[in-house]
């Protein structure tokens, strides 16, 4: 019988045999081709998430100039980083984008208490991206500069107590009044953030020069005013009772002029998340007190 006569006596519904050799080929080539796909969408994803995520506004250092000028005069060096006694300064990760390996503070993990009294972050910084006062070419933006330089409350009995700036990183925002201790009438007792915490402050009646962890050292308050007493800024909030509508004695966190946005009050904080944030770079408004 011929090979065509063969041909027409298989069946229509015959499909060619694959072998294990093909099967194996075909396999890795869709791997490969799925590895492929999935670098170029990471790629692209890293490309993209940086440059939204460089959009947060992240609180800078004491002295820092405005965003951009900030950015462009930054070199990275991490100076600033060394010489802060409690650690607040942190460089920007891969995931900043255009704020890679630049400072920045996380008030709430650790805020910026002056435990230095001199501001040193400033004083290490070799390109003056943190500066005590800017060059007359860079305008002040309108609502940073401060009124007065700031009083340390640490040198309040001290000649010259002042910190000398000019202004101020950030506002202090009453965000969740609702959840405020003191705006419930409420105290607060022991430790400000729990046993686990791992932020540090200096506090004068344990060690003038050296700061310890907020986990050693316990509250008793009837009323929690731990935003107000341990601001280190003399004069920058305020509590400011009322009597509730049960009338009970109760308390309102006000900001005023003088905060310089240190970050201190969203620290120390007892309520989770915090009652009351940093706003990195906000303006003083003259109507802004109590907010």
């Amino acid at each position: 019988m011929s090979a065509k006569g063969l041909k027409s006596n298989l069946p229509h519904h015959a499909k060619p045999v694959v072998t294990t050799e093909k099967a194996r080929r075909a396999r890795r080539r869709f791997i490969r081709s799925t590895i492929l796909l999935a670098g170029v969408l990471g790629t692209s994803l890293l490309g993209f998430l940086p440059v939204s995520l460089a959009l947060v506004r992240r609180l800078r250092p004491p002295g820092a100039l405005d965003e951009r000028d900030f950015l462009a005069s930054c070199i990275k060096c991490g100076q600033c980083v060394q010489v802060c006694p409690v650690s607040a300064i942190k460089l920007g990760d891969l995931h900043e984008g255009h704020g890679i390996g630049a400072p920045f503070i996380e008030a709430r993990e650790q805020a910026c208490d002056f435990s230095c009294d001199a501001v040193q972050c400033i004083l290490a910084c070799p390109t003056g991206a943190l500066t005590y006062e800017k060059p007359a070419f860079f305008a002040a933006r309108e609502g940073a500069g401060l009124s007065r330089k700031p009083v340390l409350t640490a040198k309040a009995n001290e000649p010259e107590p002042t910190l000398n700036l000019q202004e101020r990183m950030g506002l202090a925002r009453l965000t969740r009044p609702e959840a405020c201790l003191a705006m419930q009438g409420k105290g607060f007792s022991g430790p400000a953030r729990g046993a686990a915490f791992k932020g540090q402050m200096r506090y004068m009646d344990v060690d003038r020069w050296k700061p310890i962890p907020v986990r050693d050292h316990p509250y008793e308050r009837e009323l929690c005013d731990l935003c107000v007493t341990e601001c280190p800024i003399a004069d920058a909030i305020a509590l400011e009772e009322f009597t509730g509508p049960d009338g009970s004695r109760r308390g309102r966190p006000v900001v005023r002029e003088q905060c310089v946005g240190c970050g201190v009050c969203e620290m120390i904080c007892p309520v989770e998340p915090t009652a009351i944030e940093i706003e990195p770079r906000a303006p003083w408004k003259m109507n802004g007190e109590g907010v």
